[in-house]
């Protein structure tokens, strides 16, 4: 395949399984590519997501009907790779002999170079950025008001800074370090040449989903576990204390990964795949960290796909599931112990209802606010959970949407 193209029709590829299949990123089979191809790729299709409906709103007046999927994703892509500074007639041949490769859009390639070729991408900078499905906007509009939720949409449309948690004494590359103690990488380039990555100084953990690690305070020889641990940042940062870290997760698969950044680190954990809803430990526990499954709607800035998979009919059955994993969770805590649930969730449902349910259920359940680096007071419920949001620290290029809450067991 042509030098340039092969990335590209990764990207479209890529664009029809989220957009006609249903299919999240995550899933998908990496392409055979070279890594910078497959980079590239990636990037491209992120970033198509990010600006779908502003390059529909651009493409929609060229176009008499509305063509096949996989014609329209060769437009946007065309469009929003133009719009961020390829060189058109590059970007244009590229996009034709795409179509031209596939029999169901073979026959529209004119139609490519005609529309390709027909429309300013600088235009695509000053359409309105993409607006939250309903499903998520209204609740979050109603929680906290319209400004706030355009700011989150806002930071959404941006790509992402890369986050690192070190370790103190490991080497790491240059950036910017946040107010919580996580290094920031505007442009990081592949993540395996950054310095530090092969002796084990850092891993890659959003500023936002580093903190509920330190909202626990694991102490050195305390008997911690990790529940729902993987992909294990959250199980280094418990390890580096000098705790006896038990990580458990239900996913075998996702486990091996834990393990090889364990590996690649240096740090121990105990790591156990079983049903937290089954799985039965043999002691209590000083303290547990559970970062229960949630539907992710905080990660949208990193996982652009999310918006065009889910619907918001999952959030019942995950909330149902929190209560129970707390519940579990309190019962293997000792006397005294402390627990910290947190889910990347923007939700009430799954955040500041989960605690108000939490109390209701257990008498003598208490909260704990800490002053933490980098914490503003304002980040803190009356309730005593730390709500996170995208659009806190914006023009560093914001957060995950997280809420977290610590309780003490009686």
């Amino acid at each position: 395949m042509a030098e340039g193209i092969a990335a590209r029709a990764a990207a479209v590829a890529a664009l029809n399984a989220v957009l006609g299949e249903g299919r999240m990123l995550a899933e998908l089979s990496e392409p055979d590519l070279a890594p910078q191809d497959r980079a590239r790729a990636a990037r491209l299709t992120e970033e198509v997501l990010r600006r779908l409906d502003p390059a529909d709103r651009i493409l929609a007046p060229k176009l008499r009907k509305s063509p096949p999927l996989a014609l329209m994703n060769i437009l946007r892509l065309g469009l929003v790779e133009m719009a961020l500074g390829a060189a058109p007639y590059g970007v244009v041949n590229a996009c034709v002999a795409i179509a031209q490769q596939d029999r169901k859009t073979r026959h529209r390639s004119g139609l490519v170079n005609a529309v390709l070729r027909g429309i300013d991408p600088a235009a695509l900078a000053e359409q309105p950025v993409q607006k939250l499905p309903r499903w998520l906007r209204q609740p979050l509009v109603q929680k906290w008001g319209r400004d706030a939720v355009h700011q989150m949409e806002t930071v959404f449309a941006a790509p992402p800074p890369l986050d690192l948690t070190l370790r103190p004494e490991g080497p790491h590359p240059e950036g910017e370090m946040m107010p919580t103690g996580s290094l920031r990488l505007s442009d990081p380039g592949r993540i395996t040449a950054l310095p530090g990555y092969a002796e084990g100084g850092w891993w890659v953990q959003d500023m936002a989903a580093a903190i509920p690690a330190r909202l626990l305070q694991a102490q050195a020889g305390e008997r911690v576990l990790d529940l729902c641990a993987a992909p294990g940042g959250k199980t280094m940062q418990l390890a580096a204390t000098g705790a006896e870290v038990t990580a458990l997760d239900i996913s075998a698969a996702r486990l091996r990964r834990v393990e090889e950044n364990l590996a690649r680190t240096g740090l121990q954990a105990q790591l156990i795949a079983a049903d937290a809803l089954h799985w039965e430990p043999d002691g209590l526990f000083d303290a547990i960290l559970l970062d229960a499954p949630c539907s992710a709607s905080g990660t949208i800035r990193r996982h652009p796909d999310l918006p065009f998979i889910k619907d918001g009919s999952e959030i019942r059955g995950l909330a149902e599931l929190q209560s129970q994993l707390i519940d579990r969770a309190l019962y293997w805590l000792k006397p005294g112990g402390r627990l910290v649930f947190a889910t990347c969730s923007l939700l009430p449902e799954e955040g500041e209802l989960q605690l108000d349910a939490a109390l209701a259920r257990h008498p003598g359940l208490k909260t704990t606010r800490l002053e933490l680096d980098g914490i503003s007071s304002d980040w803190w419920t009356e309730s005593g959970g730390l709500r996170l949001r995208p659009d806190y620290l914006a023009s560093q290029g914001g957060m995950d949407g997280f809420f977290m809450m610590r309780l003490h067991r009686p």
